[in-house]
């Protein structure tokens, strides 16, 4: 296959899972945004949390609300538990990995702010921790998963909210995933302030 073919390959793939997102997602990313909005009209937060590059998605979703997605307005709370590379070490180091977001959000997490749980593979411990911990703290959570949602589908309330993109490709589940993201990036600033 030349490099063009693959290329084409890849643009295509990802285009269809986009697709089928769009087709088989879109009511659950509307009332992901509503119930985010209730939740910072609560004065409540936004905690996000994920492993690899689903933790670059959590922190550009924390990103977007602390400072701006596309237009000027007054910051959110939001926070991303991936970003403190001392405290995850340390945890992981004195406890173990799975506690990294569990062990933080007993700290930092209270009753009425919202995790969002970002997921590939949906076998991640850590991930399954946080969720267990948050509803513990009468958190409620928005699990965005791929593939079959794996162990963090049935950990789920039916409070909770899943976001399953319709893809076994990691790659894709975390390119819909950041397209989700950005999604509610915008749709939280409408509902907020207009326009």
């Amino acid at each position: 296959m030349s490099l063009q073919n693959r290329i084409i390959n890849h643009f295509t793939s990802s285009i269809r899972t986009q697709q089928d997102a769009l087709s088989s997602l879109g009511e659950l990313i509307e009332f992901a945004s509503q119930r985010l909005v209730a939740t910072l009209l609560n004065d409540k937060k936004i905690v996000a949390c994920g492993n690899g590059r689903s933790a670059a998605v959590a922190q550009l979703l924390s990103s977007a609300m602390l400072n701006q997605y596309e237009r000027d307005r007054p910051s959110l709370p939001a926070i991303a538990l991936t970003t403190d590379t001392i405290t995850i070490t340390a945890i992981a180091n004195d406890y173990h990995c799975d506690d990294i977001f569990a062990k933080q959000l007993r700290a930092l997490g209270q009753s009425g702010d919202i995790l969002i749980a970002y997921t590939d593979g949906n076998n991640s411990a850590n991930i399954a921790k946080a969720i267990t911990t948050a509803h513990d703290k009468d958190i409620s959570v928005i699990a965005l998963t791929g593939n079959n949602g794996g162990m963090i589908a049935p950990l789920l309330h039916e409070s909770d909210l899943e976001i399953r993109v319709p893809s076994n490709s990691s790659i894709h589940i975390q390119e819909v995933q950041t397209m989700i993201t950005h999604c509610l990036c915008d749709l939280i600033d409408h509902q907020l302030f207009g326009g």
